[in-house]
Parts: structure tokens; sequence; C-alpha cells
């Protein structure tokens, strides 16, 4: 009996994961932006239904204007406006820093595995939207600019920082340690990307 309870394996605790408060903040304004330009996007897309004036307009030009994209089957992607997975997904950044911060020693890796991926889809998500906004539908609606603005860097950061802190592994913290040395270089060049392209199909500028 002795030596069985010798040997017994006695269980580990899982190893917790907590963002700086730089980290933090970034995802919780990236949040709460995404989330009132998303609520906004909505007002939008029901004022395209209805007729009704939105609180602001985001109709500034022909190229410059919300009404394709969010009535084109890109713009409601599930069957319904893709403004409501913003409302509802961009509680998640908030969520992850506050409850990170405020939890004795930070939040499994599991946790953070998930978040992650969303994330990830999250960026997917814009990029084809963007896609499809200069190449299919021929306008940029201002809002939804926005939204890509704050997903960018959410995401960036995020894959920086689990990769960084070994979440997926030791293997990927020299990577994550490099995204996050350069992430303002990183997130720059993918807004260039995005805004080349516009300016190159659409002669953005010379429509303002």
């Amino acid at each position: 009996m002795r030596d069985s309870e010798a040997h017994r394996i006695e269980p580990t605790s899982p190893t917790l994961y907590r963002p700086g408060r730089g980290t933090a903040l970034l995802w919780i304004v990236t949040g709460v932006v995404g989330w009132i330009i998303s609520f906004l996007l909505y007002l939008e897309y029901v004022g395209q239904l209805t007729g009704s004036d939105a609180i602001i307009s985001c109709n500034i030009s022909v190229l410059i204007t919300c009404g394709p994209n969010l009535l084109a089957p890109g713009g409601n992607l599930l069957g319904f406006s893709n403004s409501l997975i913003g409302i509802t997904l961009f509680t998640g950044p908030i969520y992850a820093a506050i409850s990170s911060r405020a939890a004795p020693g930070g939040l499994a890796a599991a946790f953070w595995r998930v978040y992650a991926v969303a994330v990830l889809g999250a960026f997917v998500f814009v990029h084809v939207l963007a896609y499809r906004s200069v190449f299919e539908y021929g306008s940029l609606c201002p809002w939804c600019l926005v939204v890509w603005l704050v997903t960018i860097p959410l995401f960036w950061s995020v894959l920086g920082w689990t990769f960084r802190e070994g979440v997926w592994g030791n293997p990927m913290r020299r990577v994550g340690a490099i995204v996050l040395w350069w992430l303002p270089v990183v997130v720059v060049v993918d807004y260039a990307v995005i805004f080349v392209s516009a300016q190159l199909h659409l002669d953005v500028l010379g429509s303002l």
C-alpha cells in the first residue's frame, strides 16, 4: 500500500497565461471600436432597408459609400447582416483582456488557442470582404474600413503574443517575438496592401 502511494502521480496545474497591460489595452480598444462601428453598420443597414436616416451617414462619394457593400451577398454572408457578427464577436477581445488580467495567474492555453483561432477567422473574413469590395463591388464602405483597421492589429498582436508566450509550443516563441518586435511595420504593410489595391483599381483619392 505504501509503495502504491509513493508512486501516485499528483495532478499538475495547467500553465496559465496573461497578456501585459499594453497588449490587453490594445485588445480592449480594438474590441470597443469594432463593436461601436459594427453597431453603426447595423443601423446603416436598417436604414438602407427602411429608408430611414442613419445617425452618422457613411455615404461620402460614389466610391466611398456603404450601400453596395451592406446590401450585397458578401455583406450578408450568413443570411443576415455581417454587422451582427461584429456586434457579437467584438466582445471577445474585451472579455479576453479583462478576464485574463483579473484572473489569478491568467487563463489556460486552451482558452487562448480558441481565442486566437476566432481572431484568425475575423482576420481572414475582413480580407475577403476587402477583396470583394475593391474587385467586385467597386466601392469602399467607411465603417467597414474602420472594422478592417482594428481587426488587423488585433490579429497580429494576438498571433505574436500567443506564439511568444508558448501557447502553441516552445518552437513558436521566436516567431512570436519577431512578430511583436515588427508589429507596427507588419500592420502598416497589411494596411498598405489593401489601400494600394483600392487606389490602383478604383482611384479612391481621385474620387474625393
